[in-house]
């Protein structure tokens, strides 16, 4: 009999996933127990990894033995109650279940002809993002890779909207405490990077409405076209939220296109809390959320969203003859019609199957839970001496710095703010390997460390554990 290795039986397949669980479960209960970082001479051992394309085979419990045992241990662990830097990703694991479902499954939804079903429920779950923002109807969607991807998207239909096919004069308005994302999608949509005006912050990082209403009336004088304003719903480095309800007022009266950056604070939304911070954003014609930060799921799980979703088809439509028919119900969708990706998985699944499986009110009290623990956070950081708040948070992020001694080096900005005792002491709080704090540059040239409470496993007892290595390092600094 014919055997073919890439067609496991049934009971192979059940060990090769039996096999992984006996790793995958110890690996994520040992998770509060794991350093945060532990990437100490990762970078060589990296290197040592290097091989040719493999011609025989190895065993698989040879392989997973590797990946738990030395590869994945040498990395941030993104997914543990430790990681406070960046935004988090927390790493549901239902939505793990739905990866493998869907991956095992293969079925393709590029278009809606090839599986219907499957189709509807990822429009589904674009749907109850729409519905999380404030947006109508009308508006639509599509999942992506991430953040970046979903600025890109938005940008190209902004261009393809209000600009003609020439449209190197359009100009493109941002805070300088934008994610650099935006920027990045500006130029891969065709823009040079001198199109995208980068302006100063108000004392709590948030775009200032003045310069950026004399910038646009600068550069139309000038005969440049002023064609978009992006706003952020949560910074990365300070967790800012700009004045929305501002920057759509000045989109609408110059006629401009406003798109929002809510990749880390849009799904705040759920809370009360984060509507108040919020308000306004549902005049954006665009915005982005990436539910691998606030709701808890697995890196690469992205979402842009469009008020008006004809002019996400209008910029992405474009027939081929060996393609099925495209829908045009208004209740079903085509992704490739909709997106820049024809090949696609299906990533609907491990938004759907979560949300499905709880509803969303475990979602909603998780971000309340973050928000009070954020609060929580700086009440106590005032009280050690030597700390100074230098951004209050908006949502769940903060960042803090040392007030130097007399006669210590200052930051540019402010004569008390030690930018080197800043950052020795984050270098001592991450040695105690219990929290991953990061860092962020202010405008003025302050260096300061940030905390980002997303994750759905940071609870108040990893919180307590971070304050006491910041007071046991500022002791240390003293």
């Amino acid at each position: 009999m014919t055997r073919y290795p890439l067609e496991p039986d049934a009971d192979e397949m059940r060990s090769l996933v039996d096999e992984a669980m006996s790793r995958i479960i110890p690996h994520i209960e040992s998770l509060p127990s794991q350093p945060a970082s532990n990437v100490e001479g990762a970078t060589e051992y990296a290197r040592t990894l290097i091989e040719p394309l493999p011609q025989r085979g190895e065993s698989y419990e040879t392989l997973l033995d590797f990946l738990f045992n030395d590869a994945i241990p040498r990395s941030f662990t993104a997914a543990g109650p430790g990681y406070v830097a960046y935004v988090p990703g927390g790493g549901l694991f239902h939505s793990a279940v739905a990866d493998l479902i869907a991956d095992a499954v293969n079925r393709y939804v590029g278009v809606c002809a090839a599986a219907p079903a499957l189709v509807q429920l990822e429009a589904n779950v674009v749907r109850w993002f729409c519905e999380i923002v404030g947006y109508p109807r009308t508006a639509g969607g599509v999942l992506t890779s991430g953040g970046s991807l979903a600025a890109f998207t938005a940008v190209v239909t902004a261009r393809k909207a209000l600009l003609p096919d020439d449209f190197l004069k359009g100009t493109l308005y941002c805070s300088n405490q934008v994610h650099h994302s935006f920027q990045k999608a500006a130029n891969l949509a065709g823009f040079p990077y001198a199109n995208v005006r980068e302006l100063p912050v108000d004392d709590q990082f948030r775009i200032r409405i003045d310069a950026l209403e004399d910038a646009i009336a600068r550069d139309r004088a000038d005969g440049w076209t002023p064609f978009l304003v992006a706003g952020s719903a949560g910074t990365t480095g300070t967790g800012a939220v700009d004045d929305l309800e501002a920057l759509g007022r000045v989109a609408q009266q110059n006629k401009m296109w406003f798109h929002v950056d809510g990749a880390y604070g849009a799904l705040f939304m759920l809370t009360e809390r984060g509507r108040a911070a919020m308000r306004g954003i549902e005049q954006a014609d665009s915005m982005i959320l990436d539910p691998h930060k606030t709701l808890f799921l697995p890196f690469g799980t992205g979402a842009v969203l469009v008020k008006d979703a004809n002019t996400l088809r209008r910029a992405h439509s474009l027939h081929a003859d060996y393609l099925p028919a495209m829908q045009n119900a208004d209740e079903l969708v085509d992704f490739c019609e909709v997106s820049p990706e024809l090949s696609r998985d299906f990533r609907g699944l491990r938004v759907w199957l979560p949300l499905k499986l709880f509803g969303i009110e475990p979602f909603r009290e998780q971000l309340d839970e973050k928000l009070d623990l954020i609060q929580y956070t700086v009440d106590e950081l005032r009280k050690i001496d030597g700390i100074e708040i230098v951004a209050e948070p908006q949502l769940t992020i903060t960042a803090f710095g040392v007030v130097r001694a007399s006669g210590a080096p200052s930051a540019a900005g402010d004569p008390h703010h030690s930018n080197d005792l800043t950052r020795e002491l984050m270098r001592r709080i991450n040695a105690k390997k219990h929290v991953l704090l990061t860092p962020t540059t202010l405008p003025d040239g302050r260096f300061v460390i940030r905390i980002a409470i997303v994750s759905h496993r940071t609870h108040r007892d990893r919180i307590d554990l971070m304050l006491d290595d910041i007071r046991e390092s500022v002791r240390e600094l003293s």
